[in-house]
């Protein structure tokens, strides 16, 4: 047996005691075959691993030829190689025929070598990741938007546009006008009270004072609400509020939502909180057209926000969360009636001053103490813009005052005060101003029928009071509806005054004089001679007119000039009172020659009259061509009653912005006249009220001085008197101001009367009007005058004859007359007067019934003109010369000298 064994091959026992290669090395060897496991004694293992049929990994007991036919009938090496191979495949796929594995990415979404729902699960690492990186991207993103969005320079005009709140002279409020179109008036935070501060914190962001002006998940709320389509919704920190309300509109977008969160961060950097905090009550919405807490306290409780209680505080911070929904009056919708929003509004007033406390800025006793007082009932609402009836009157002189003044006393331009924010104190007297306008509608409605008679169409009136002592304008009555009737007729209007301007002529002669008919034109003071109302003047009808020395007055034309006074009536030989009492012509134009028409202007602007509102200084200057207003008239008849002490008319005491006083009027006088002369004018115009034509007066009962005045054409009719207390002038005129071409139109016939003087509808409601506006008030005298001058004598007039004192009139009125000028004006004057005439003066030949507006020919009370003895020659009436700018400047208005 053993010769038959055979021969083991060269160096087979070197290679089996050599330790088994690495199973990575094999492996590789192998085309990626598994290893075999490791030998046993006896080199088995190699054998069995050639082995046939072995099961993997089993020991093998065959001997090399047995390894041999197994590696040849299963197709060589290679063949059992790759069956190898595939077992070992087989074992990683469990059975599922898989190959490869999955590669992982670098995110691993949907998960590499999971399946099912593990496969889509992402792992804790992808969700912190991505959370991180999300954090990261918008930490970035902030960061560049912080670095591209700037805080506006400015904030939204609608923002700052405020309304101008004018008030009475009690300080209550008048109106609320002019500025943007919504109601708003800011306060500075000084003018908050701190329990409306607290209200507002406490109700809509407590922590205001600590946080940084943002609710980032309030933030994230309303971004998610809008970007899925649900119910907008807005910031929720009061610094959000004020940004969205001062810097942006108010559009629910995702853009404006970022802009709002960029700019209330850098807000929160750049603004105090008390700025942020005064910013947002001023311009958040509180209802009933307020914007801001100032218009809603005026709007809900009729007072100023500083005088604001903290209950009443406490109500107006809940119509900032909804005013359609807590405004006790009721809103819009069904679910806004009265009944539902108190309800509402008291839930919400009681849980505002719990959260006060909760928030330590109220103590539980105070609460309660609010709690029993009950609900702070709000007023009814009232519309605060209205600018009807005299308001739009009031306000038109209040904004002129103001804007007129110089910018170093406190003057603003037109353009500031219509951004509005002002505060505005008037002179206006409320009672005052009432009762005015209830006594001219009254005598209106009594006597004027434009249905019933055509002359009684177009007829306006136009009145003012000032006070003496200072010039405060305490009421005006402007005309019908300042909506309807645009022209305020207190101030200038283009009507000449007439015989109400004689004071003036006469109050020169007392104080510069007449001048000696020897001398030269301009004389000295030593050289002229200063006049007694007992002076002696010719009163006769058609006296010829003379110059200071006693030549004839002749025109440029060579013509003289004959003056007729009322009713071509000649009164003779009389002195200057009985000349007043009874409004005589002739004496007033020749005492007008003899003082010199320029000394007769110095007395008239020194008494208060303006320089653009007076006639050319012809001989009819003395009559009354002027066109001073109600106001101007009542003002300088003031100097009288003062005894010569000169104020000048005013409607505002002072203007406040944000809390600041930009303007406080001073009390300014200067002395017009001596108190003698003063006196004894006042005492010669008590004797027209007493016994001349202003008998109507009489029923004030009590000490007035007075003068009426009528117009050539009865184109205009005056009243114009005082008491120590108050100065009063009324006028009357017809006017069709809606005409293209206006025209002051004759009143011949209006109430059914045959012609309008200042004694009748003018003197009437005088008197009604200051009976009312006296009333509780002392009944004053007069200071008795001081002899004043000399008695002199005028032309034709003589110390020998007798001169009538006081004889009686017919009747006690003013007839029209025509009276001369050196020629027709050349400015016109505004609206509704121009005054330009086509008649050169004393032309026969042209017909002065084409005078318009204020150039009336003529302008005198009682009388009129009549060149070279030619009767009923028309005379040229003489207007206002200059710019007619009315009381404080620009038309209708006035001006400032």
């Amino acid at each position: 047996m053993s010769g038959n064994r055979r021969k083991p091959p060269q160096g087979r026992g070197r290679r089996a005691a050599q330790p088994p290669p690495s199973p990575g090395r094999r492996a590789a060897s192998r085309g990626g075959q598994a290893p075999p496991p490791a030998p046993g004694p006896e080199g088995h293992g190699r054998r069995a691993a050639q082995g046939h049929g072995a099961a993997p990994g089993a020991p093998g007991h065959g001997g090399r030829a047995e390894a041999r036919r197994a590696a040849q009938g299963g197709g060589g090496r290679r063949r059992a190689a790759a069956a190898a191979a595939s077992a070992q495949a087989g074992r990683r796929g469990r059975g599922r025929g898989r190959g490869v594995p999955e590669r992982k990415r670098f995110i691993d979404y949907p998960r590499a070598g999971k399946y099912g729902v593990r496969r889509w699960l992402p792992s804790w690492k992808l969700v912190s990741g991505t959370c991180f990186g999300f954090f990261a991207l918008m930490m970035g993103a902030l960061g560049i938007g912080l670095l591209l969005v700037d805080v506006p320079n400015d904030e939204l005009a609608a923002a700052q546009a405020q309304k101008n709140v004018y008030y009475w002279k009690d300080g209550s409020q008048m109106v609320v006008a002019g500025g943007g179109d919504q109601n708003r008036q800011i306060v500075g935070i000084n003018e908050i009270p701190e329990h409306m501060r607290w209200a507002a914190i406490a109700a809509e962001n407590e922590t205001f004072y600590e946080d940084s002006g943002v609710d980032p998940m309030g933030i994230a709320r309303a971004v998610f609400k809008m970007a899925t389509g649900g119910e907008t919704q807005s910031g929720s920190t009061i610094t959000q509020q004020y940004v969205k309300n001062s810097y942006l509109d108010q559009s629910q977008t995702l853009t404006r939502k970022a802009k709002e969160l960029l700019i209330s961060i850098k807000v929160g950097g750049v603004k105090s909180k008390d700025e942020i905090l005064a910013g947002y009550l001023n311009t958040g919405y509180y209802g009933r057209g307020a914007y801001g807490i100032q218009a809603a306290a005026q709007a809900y409780y009729h007072k100023d926000a500083k005088n604001l209680s903290a209950s009443e505080s406490a109500f107006l911070s809940a119509t900032l969360n909804g005013p359609n929904l807590y405004d006790p009056q009721g809103g819009v919708g069904s679910a806004a009636t009265p009944e539902k929003n108190l309800k509402r509004a008291k839930a919400r007033w009681s849980w505002t001053l719990d959260r006060e406390v909760a928030i330590g800025r109220m103590d539980k006793s105070k609460r309660d103490a609010i709690k029993a007082k009950g609900f702070p009932d709000p007023k009814k609402p009232k519309k605060s813009t209205e600018l009807k009836g005299q308001t739009g009157y009031l306000v038109q002189l209040a904004d002129n005052y103001i804007k007129n003044l110089p910018a170093s006393e406190g003057g603003i331009s037109e353009r500031s005060l219509d951004q509005g924010g002002y505060r505005i104190h008037t002179t206006f007297d409320k009672k005052k101003v009432q009762q005015l306008q209830k006594t001219v509608e009254a005598v209106k409605k009594k006597n004027i029928d434009g249905e019933k008679r055509d002359v009684d169409k177009y007829v306006q009136f136009g009145g003012a009071s000032v006070r003496p002592q200072d010039g405060a304008i305490q009421a005006i009555y402007g005309g019908e509806d300042a909506v309807k009737h645009f022209t305020n007729n207190a101030d200038y209007t283009g009507v000449q005054v007439g015989s109400t301007f004689k004071p003036f002529v006469m109050a020169a002669a007392m104080r510069d004089g007449v001048r000696k008919p020897t001398g030269p034109e301009v004389q000295a003071p030593d050289m002229r001679t200063k006049v007694s109302p007992k002076s002696v003047y010719n009163g006769n009808n058609k006296i010829k007119l003379r110059n200071y020395d006693g030549t004839v007055w002749h025109d440029k034309d060579g013509r003289e000039w004959h003056q007729r006074n009322d009713g071509n009536e000649s009164r003779g030989m009389i002195n200057l009172r009985t000349a007043m009492q009874y409004s005589v012509n002739t004496p007033f134009i020749q005492l007008g020659m003899d003082v010199g028409t320029e000394k007769v202007k110095e007395a008239a602007l020194d008494a208060g009259l303006t320089k653009d509102s007076l006639a050319r200084t012809t001989p009819t200057f003395s009559l009354g061509t002027s066109q001073p207003s109600a106001i101007r008239m009542a003002s300088a008849y003031g100097t009288f009653a003062t005894s010569g002490t000169q104020a000048d008319p005013y409607s505002v005491t002072k203007v406040e912005r944000k809390g600041q006083v930009r303007y406080e009027h001073k009390r300014v006088t200067k002395p017009a006249f001596d108190r003698p002369v003063a006196d004894n004018i006042t005492s010669m115009l008590e004797t027209v009220v007493q016994k001349g034509t202003g008998t109507a007066a009489k029923g004030l009962g009590r000490p007035a001085a007075g003068k009426t005045g009528t117009t050539d054409g009865n184109k205009s009719a005056w009243f114009t008197g005082y008491t120590p207390q108050l100065s009063t002038s009324v006028g009357m005129w017809r006017v069709n101001d809606k005409a293209k071409s206006q025209k002051f139109l004759e009143m011949y016939g209006v109430g059914g009367q045959k012609s309008i003087h200042g004694a009748s509808f003018p003197a009437e409601i005088w008197t009604k009007y200051m009976k009312q506006a006296l009333k509780g008030t002392p009944i004053k005298k007069f200071p008795v005058p001081e002899p004043i001058g000399e008695k002199v004598y005028g032309d034709g007039a003589s110390p020998d004859p007798t001169p009538t004192e006081t004889s009686a009139p017919p009747t006690p009125s003013d007839e029209p007359s025509q009276t001369p000028s050196d020629k027709p004006s050349e400015t016109e004057s505004p609206s509704p007067s121009p005054s330009n005439t086509s008649c050169p003066p004393f032309d026969p030949n042209c017909d002065d019934n084409q005078d318009n507006g204020g150039s009336d020919n003529g302008g005198t009370d009682g009388g009129g003109g009549d060149p070279g003895g030619n009767t009923g020659d028309p005379g040229g009436g003489d207007p206002g010369g200059g710019d007619q700018g009315g009381i404080f400047g620009g038309p209708n208005s006035y001006r400032r000298e």
